[in-house]
């Protein structure tokens, strides 16, 4: 099965290059698809090269959040099964395998890596909370038993996630996706995977913000779509 990896790319120019041999290095067919989300650090250039290396690298002119750029990347998408993945270091391309074994095996269509499962460094205590408070939410609002809503490790069967209407433009992909496949009755699987938390002044960019907008979201598609 060929996986299309999408890659979300906003100011990233310290660790791009570096998930990208990354994730060239896991041993699947694959394309790598990069959004380079208005950069301005550099990233463009470095991904530019990327390109040469057979990278498919998509441009928007400016930040449109991350949600945009997986909406972008997903137009593009020609894989059997669709991985998201960072371009931090945060999460490891190793656990792939994981990842995709599940669906390869047709025993399920969407598989999350979860973070409070796995080896783990560097979380931040506030994070974890509002992480667990979150993911508590999305499970009372629609009957599920998730340990990680807001995990960036999202595997999802290609023509799943691409029959899904995502209106999402930035972190509020995560808890739209998740409530939408959901509500149309797909369960979800976890597998542990492992996670090295990085700190603000290592680029790391979801705030607290972020967190109440996830609430409405979840709220928001329990009764519209």
């Amino acid at each position: 099965m060929k996986l299309s990896i999408l890659i979300p790319v906003f100011n990233e120019q310290s660790t791009i290059s570096e998930i990208l041999n990354r994730v060239r290095a896991s041993p699947f067919e694959k394309e790598i698809i990069a959004v380079n989300d208005g950069s301005t650090d550099g990233s463009r250039e470095l991904l530019a090269q990327a390109e040469n290396d057979g990278v498919i690298v998509i441009h928007h002119d400016r930040n449109q959040g991350k949600g945009a750029a997986i909406h972008s990347a997903l137009a593009r998408a020609t894989g059997d099964i669709v991985i998201i993945q960072d371009a931090d270091l945060e999460y490891d391309p190793r656990d792939y395998a994981q990842l995709v074994q599940p669906i390869a095996e047709g025993r399920v269509k969407i598989v999350y890596g979860s973070r409070f499962t796995g080896p783990k460094m560097a979380m931040f205590f506030w994070h974890m909370i509002a992480n667990k408070m979150l993911t508590l939410m999305t499970n009372i609002l629609y009957d599920a038993i998730l340990s990680d809503m807001e995990t960036c490790y999202k595997a999802f069967r290609a023509d799943v996630i691409k029959g899904i209407p995502l209106r999402a433009r930035r972190f509020d992909f995560e808890p739209e996706v998740t409530a939408k496949v959901l509500k149309r009755g797909h369960r979800i699987y976890e597998v542990p995977i492992s996670y090295f938390g990085r700190e603000y002044r290592e680029g790391k960019k979801i705030g607290l913000k972020d967190a109440f907008v996830a609430v409405w979201t979840l709220l928001k598609y329990r009764f519209v779509d």
